[in-house]
Protein backbone atom coordinates (compact mmCIF):
# COMPACT_ATOMS: atom_id res chain seq x y z
CA UNK A 1 0.00 0.00 0.00
CA UNK A 2 2.83 2.40 0.88
CA UNK A 3 4.40 1.86 -2.54
CA UNK A 4 1.13 2.40 -4.42
CA UNK A 5 0.20 5.49 -2.41
CA UNK A 6 3.63 7.00 -3.10
CA UNK A 7 3.31 6.15 -6.81
CA UNK A 8 -0.04 7.95 -6.90
CA UNK A 9 1.37 11.00 -5.12
CA UNK A 10 -1.05 10.67 -2.21
CA UNK A 11 -0.15 12.11 1.17
CA UNK A 12 -1.43 9.24 3.30
CA UNK A 13 0.04 7.80 6.46
CA UNK A 14 0.39 4.05 5.98
CA UNK A 15 1.57 1.59 8.61
CA UNK A 16 1.52 -2.13 9.20
CA UNK A 17 1.10 -4.11 12.41
CA UNK A 18 0.49 -7.67 13.49
CA UNK A 19 -2.12 -8.75 15.98
CA UNK A 20 0.33 -11.04 17.79
CA UNK A 21 3.64 -10.18 19.38
CA UNK A 22 5.74 -13.12 18.19
CA UNK A 23 7.59 -11.18 15.43
CA UNK A 24 7.80 -7.71 17.01
CA UNK A 25 11.08 -6.04 16.07
CA UNK A 26 11.77 -8.42 13.17
CA UNK A 27 11.81 -7.69 9.46
CA UNK A 28 9.48 -9.29 6.91
CA UNK A 29 9.67 -12.96 5.94
CA UNK A 30 12.45 -13.36 3.35
CA UNK A 31 9.94 -14.85 0.89
CA UNK A 32 7.72 -11.78 1.21
CA UNK A 33 10.71 -9.50 0.74
CA UNK A 34 11.82 -11.41 -2.36
CA UNK A 35 8.33 -11.48 -3.87
CA UNK A 36 7.82 -7.76 -3.29
CA UNK A 37 11.28 -7.03 -4.72
CA UNK A 38 10.36 -9.00 -7.86
CA UNK A 39 7.52 -6.48 -8.30
CA UNK A 40 9.68 -3.42 -7.69
CA UNK A 41 8.56 -2.93 -4.10
CA UNK A 42 11.09 -2.64 -1.27
CA UNK A 43 9.76 -3.83 2.08
CA UNK A 44 13.17 -4.81 3.45
CA UNK A 45 13.30 -1.96 5.97
CA UNK A 46 9.92 -2.66 7.54
CA UNK A 47 9.96 -3.76 11.17
CA UNK A 48 7.09 -5.62 12.80
CA UNK A 49 5.12 -3.94 15.54
CA UNK A 50 2.01 -5.07 17.36
CA UNK A 51 -1.37 -3.45 16.75
CA UNK A 52 -2.52 -1.37 19.71
CA UNK A 53 -5.70 0.38 20.82
CA UNK A 54 -4.00 3.69 20.08
CA UNK A 55 -4.10 2.78 16.36
CA UNK A 56 -7.83 3.53 16.44
CA UNK A 57 -6.91 7.16 17.22
CA UNK A 58 -4.07 7.31 14.67
CA UNK A 59 -5.78 5.89 11.59
CA UNK A 60 -9.01 6.51 9.69
CA UNK A 61 -9.05 3.03 8.18
CA UNK A 62 -7.73 -0.25 9.55
CA UNK A 63 -7.44 -3.08 7.05
CA UNK A 64 -7.01 -6.70 8.08
CA UNK A 65 -6.23 -9.80 6.05
CA UNK A 66 -8.58 -12.41 7.51
CA UNK A 67 -11.54 -12.93 9.81
CA UNK A 68 -9.37 -14.00 12.77
CA UNK A 69 -7.54 -10.68 12.62
CA UNK A 70 -10.84 -8.90 12.05
CA UNK A 71 -12.27 -10.42 15.22
CA UNK A 72 -9.12 -9.70 17.22
CA UNK A 73 -8.91 -6.05 16.14
CA UNK A 74 -12.65 -5.47 16.61
CA UNK A 75 -12.38 -6.83 20.16
CA UNK A 76 -9.90 -4.02 20.89
CA UNK A 77 -12.12 -1.24 19.52
CA UNK A 78 -12.91 1.29 22.26
CA UNK A 79 -16.37 2.01 20.84
CA UNK A 80 -18.71 1.36 17.91
CA UNK A 81 -17.40 4.31 15.91
CA UNK A 82 -13.85 2.99 16.14
CA UNK A 83 -15.04 -0.46 15.09
CA UNK A 84 -16.42 0.98 11.83
CA UNK A 85 -12.83 1.75 10.78
CA UNK A 86 -11.95 -1.97 10.61
CA UNK A 87 -12.45 -3.78 7.31
CA UNK A 88 -11.19 -6.83 5.46
CA UNK A 89 -8.74 -5.74 2.75
CA UNK A 90 -10.53 -7.82 0.12
CA UNK A 91 -14.08 -6.87 1.05
CA UNK A 92 -15.75 -10.14 2.02
CA UNK A 93 -12.81 -12.38 1.12
CA UNK A 94 -9.80 -13.33 3.21
CA UNK A 95 -6.18 -13.10 2.14
CA UNK A 96 -4.75 -16.61 2.50
CA UNK A 97 -1.62 -17.00 4.62
CA UNK A 98 1.23 -18.19 2.36
CA UNK A 99 3.57 -19.07 5.24
CA UNK A 100 3.43 -22.86 4.82
CA UNK A 101 3.57 -22.92 1.01
CA UNK A 102 6.35 -21.06 -0.81
CA UNK A 103 4.31 -21.21 -4.04
CA UNK A 104 1.57 -19.05 -2.53
CA UNK A 105 3.65 -15.88 -1.99
CA UNK A 106 3.28 -14.76 -5.59
CA UNK A 107 -0.53 -15.17 -5.83
CA UNK A 108 -1.00 -13.66 -2.36
CA UNK A 109 1.08 -10.64 -3.39
CA UNK A 110 -1.26 -10.22 -6.37
CA UNK A 111 -4.34 -10.37 -4.14
CA UNK A 112 -2.92 -7.82 -1.71
CA UNK A 113 -1.79 -5.50 -4.49
CA UNK A 114 -5.21 -5.60 -6.13
CA UNK A 115 -6.94 -5.08 -2.79
CA UNK A 116 -4.74 -2.04 -2.13
CA UNK A 117 -5.44 -0.64 -5.60
CA UNK A 118 -9.18 -1.09 -5.04
CA UNK A 119 -9.03 0.70 -1.67
CA UNK A 120 -7.07 3.59 -3.17
CA UNK A 121 -9.57 3.85 -6.01
CA UNK A 122 -12.54 3.79 -3.61
CA UNK A 123 -11.07 6.41 -1.31
CA UNK A 124 -9.82 8.79 -4.01
CA UNK A 125 -13.17 8.69 -5.83
CA UNK A 126 -14.95 9.61 -2.59
CA UNK A 127 -12.79 12.70 -1.99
Amino acid sequence: MQHLVKEDGLDWQIDSAGTGNWHVGEGPDRRSTRTAHNHGVDISKQVCRQFSKNDFNEFDLILVMDRNNLSHVLSMAPDKQAATKVKLLLGNKEVPDPYYDDNQFEPVFGLIEQGCRDIIKQLTHNV
